[in-house]
């Protein structure tokens, strides 16, 4: 079977719907991915069949949890999970990568470009700063994230972007033990667990955590220096 071809029978036992011309983008992604990792560390994973079920079909999971031609930001984007698959798969979203690293930044400009996505604007910067930033504060339909850091952090540098009554799509493995350290930083932030999908990725649990913003996160989110992950907002004793 072709790349493509494995690449469809995947995402179609995930009811993921795909066309002829997505599985020729994804391909064409995938090629670019292991070119471009040769000289920049963006991915362990390599083998084919590997990068379309961890990378590009995981990625996807979520993708029936974003509104219609919502605008989607990605924090800590890095090779573009799961912002790229996402827009691949749903050309109607308005997509912000945003990532800490200028070369990879310059990486997903590339990318764009020679898979003629539209509609996708690349930031480098670091969270922390570009939350002061009211273009981009609290005007985001849905923010997504995976595997950047442990959720009460994760939800400190993704809430400030949700605008009220939007979606933070947290992309997990194990969730039970970061759900219960979630508490303060959801009351302190502005979110509520809406809803968790968990789904078995070929024997690897997967889960995406739905955060609805239900009010206003306070301008002093989130912290500067690191803080957020030096000084997690842990459950006060």
């Amino acid at each position: 079977m072709t790349f493509q071809e494995v690449l469809q029978q995947k995402f179609q036992e995930y009811h993921i719907p795909i066309t002829q011309n997505m599985a020729d983008q994804f391909y064409m992604y995938y090629q670019i991915l292991i070119q471009k990792n040769q000289e920049m560390n963006l991915t362990a994973i390599t083998d084919p069949e590997e990068v379309i079920v961890k990378h590009f079909l995981d990625s996807c999971l979520g993708v029936l949890d974003i509104p219609t031609k919502a605008t989607v930001m990605d924090i800590g984007c890095g090779a573009g999970f799961p912002s790229i698959p996402l827009k691949i798969i749903r050309p109607d979203l308005q997509m912000i990568l945003v990532d800490s690293l200028q070369k990879r930044t310059h990486f997903l400009q590339d990318l764009c470009q020679q898979l003629h996505l539209t509609n996708v604007t690349i930031i480098h910067s670091r969270a922390e700063d570009l939350a002061k930033n009211t273009t981009y504060r609290e005007q985001c339909d849905v923010v997504v994230a995976r595997a950047v850091a442990k959720l009460p952090i994760l939800l400190e540098y993704c809430l400030p972007f949700v605008k009220k009554d939007g979606l933070f799509l947290a992309y997990k493995s194990n969730i039970e033990e970061e759900l219960s350290l979630s508490s303060y930083a959801l009351q302190q932030l502005g979110g509520k667990v809406e809803q968790i999908h968990t789904f078995d990725l070929y024997g690897q649990q997967r889960s995406i955590v739905l955060v609805k913003k239900t009010q206003s996160t306070p301008l002093k989110y989130p912290r500067g220096q690191n803080k957020p992950r030096l000084a997690p907002l842990f459950p006060k004793e």
